[in-house]
């Protein structure tokens, strides 16, 4: 099979990636500027804050990685596609995830049995300016992602909402180090703590569908009524036998079993597969190639 220009499907498949080449930049920002902070501010919970956001770096580079490869043209060697490069990379994300929450639990608890510093009142300006432009980006990344129906995509939004939460909660820590005076200054270690434990949960709620995409688990039934609606009304189709749907990276691919009059000939059978495919995709763009087998009446 031949490979399009550029080993794209289209010109246009290439910029479904360039959302997260803004990720990555903001997430480079954010690790030096929260890692300058936590270091001079004495802040156990904004340095894991910092941690995390370093991790974010390398988890959008893999899933600006996984994007590109995902949309290009099927070849020879992958006539399927690239699409199982995306959940391979939301697999990526996870794994990264587990390990900075472990990485950051580990230094909560060091800085448990050692004393503490104040953290300095600037900290706060830092979280309060992450929090702020980490849901600015959630936002931007989820409303990417619905348009694409990318998972790895929807993974990297999460990300950027459980930092979001993970600052709030470094945030409250630091607060409470500052103005509830010395008995309180481990608040900001508990609050890495809690932070661990959130990352944690995120990189489970990331991992799940990116694995369920890799084992071709069904997508939604909405999704598979919706294709065999639209089979149903194409003229000459008395019924939809079976429906197998998977996805593959951003796209789906339809298996059918089509009933039909079981008089018709050979070619009018042909005939109503190529409708009946037709009438997918253009119902449903997502969808990027139906395979039909025409059963007859009986």
């Amino acid at each position: 099979m031949a490979e399009s220009r550029n080993n794209f499907t289209d010109p246009g498949e290439r910029k479904k990636a360039a959302p997260m080449l803004f990720s990555l930049s903001m997430n480079l920002i954010f690790a030096i500027g929260k890692g300058i902070a936590a270091f001079f501010g004495h802040s156990n919970a904004l340095m894991a804050d910092a941690g995390e956001s370093m991790a974010d770096v390398l988890t959008s580079f893999i899933v600006w990685i996984g994007i590109r490869t995902s949309v290009k043209a099927p070849d020879e060697d992958h006539p399927y596609g690239h699409g199982k490069a995306e959940p391979l990379a939301s697999i990526g994300v996870a794994t990264f995830l587990m390990i900075a929450s472990v990485l950051i639990a580990s230094r909560g608890v060091e800085r448990l049995w050692t004393p503490p510093q104040k953290p300095e009142m600037f900290t706060l300006w830092v979280l309060v300016a992450s929090i702020i432009i980490k849901e600015i980006i959630y936002r931007y990344l989820k409303h990417k992602s619905d348009n694409v129906k990318s998972n790895a995509m929807l993974a990297e939004a999460t990300h950027s909402r459980s930092d979001a939460i993970t600052s709030f909660m470094a945030l409250i820590g630091i607060t409470i180090s500052i103005y509830a005076g010395p008995r309180y200054i481990a608040a900001d270690a508990y609050a890495s703590l809690l932070a661990s434990v959130i990352i944690a949960y995120n990189s489970i709620r990331i991992f799940r569908p990116a694995f369920d995409e890799i084992m071709d688990a069904a997508p939604s039934r909405e999704l598979i009524e919706k294709i065999k609606s639209i089979a149903e009304k194409v003229d000459r189709v008395n019924e939809i036998e079976k429906c197998h749907v998977r996805k593959m990276g951003m796209k789906y691919l339809v298996d059918m079993h089509v009933v039909v009059n079981a008089n018709l000939s050979v070619l009018e059978g042909h005939d109503i597969s190529h409708r009946v495919k037709d009438a997918i995709r253009a119902g449903l763009p997502e969808v990027s190639d139906v395979l039909i087998h025409i059963e007859p009446t009986r």
